[in-house]
């Protein structure tokens, strides 16, 4: 079975940060790139929208068998993306009460760097590295430091999507591969740490 065109089986670590980036975008307050992220969210490699094309491509193909092994599958898979997706709207809370403290010639510089087609992606996540370390600065200390990181790496892909929209795709993947190369472990360890019924707790601070 393809994971790249089936949530049956148990989601890779990379679409983990798919759906979380994509769910924290989602869920920010006052975008100015909603045409640009449902376009993204087509496009994933784990859809980020209903899967209702899916079934109906299930239920007509004949292979009564294969339906029944996904719908045996699907469920530890969706109560993951469950998770995913109200860890991405508790950080996207927060996100929203501290976006006015990302300074504006942060986001301008970013946006000026990711706009150089002759920037390598490896460069991108090294500006992206530079401003997280920046804005690092000014945020409280009581937030641990793995979720400060994640929340404002994600923040700043926003501010950088808000500021100039035709920019989201490629922030967004250059968010990821960010997030996969510095966070990933966390990310790992928060989706399989926290229920439902405590996400909340992510927003304590």
């Amino acid at each position: 079975m393809d994971p790249k065109i089936s949530n049956g089986a148990r989601l890779q670590h990379e679409h983990i940060t798919d759906l979380l980036v994509f769910g924290f975008l989602q869920n920010c307050c006052n975008s100015n790139f909603h045409k640009e992220l449902k376009a993204l969210g087509h496009d994933l490699p784990v859809p980020a929208y209903p899967r209702e094309d899916y079934d109906d491509e299930l239920q007509t193909d004949g292979n009564r068998c294969s339906h029944i092994v996904l719908e045996r599958e699907e469920t530890e898979s969706e109560n993951q993306e469950e998770i995913i997706q109200n860890i991405a709207r508790q950080l996207a809370q927060i996100g929203d009460r501290m976006d006015s403290r990302i300074p504006p010639r942060v986001v301008n510089y970013l946006a000026m760097e990711f706009m150089n087609v002759d920037l390598s992606e490896e460069d991108r996540k090294d500006c992206l590295s530079a401003a997280l370390e920046e804005v690092m600065k000014t945020y409280p200390k009581d937030m641990e430091k793995e979720k400060t990181m994640l929340m404002l790496t994600m923040l700043l892909a926003k501010k950088v999507a808000d500021h100039t929209p035709s920019l989201l795709r490629g922030v967004f993947h250059t968010t990821v591969n960010f997030i996969n190369q510095n966070l990933l472990t966390y990310v790992r360890n928060l989706v399989r740490n926290v229920r439902t019924s405590d996400v909340s707790s992510l927003a304590s601070h």
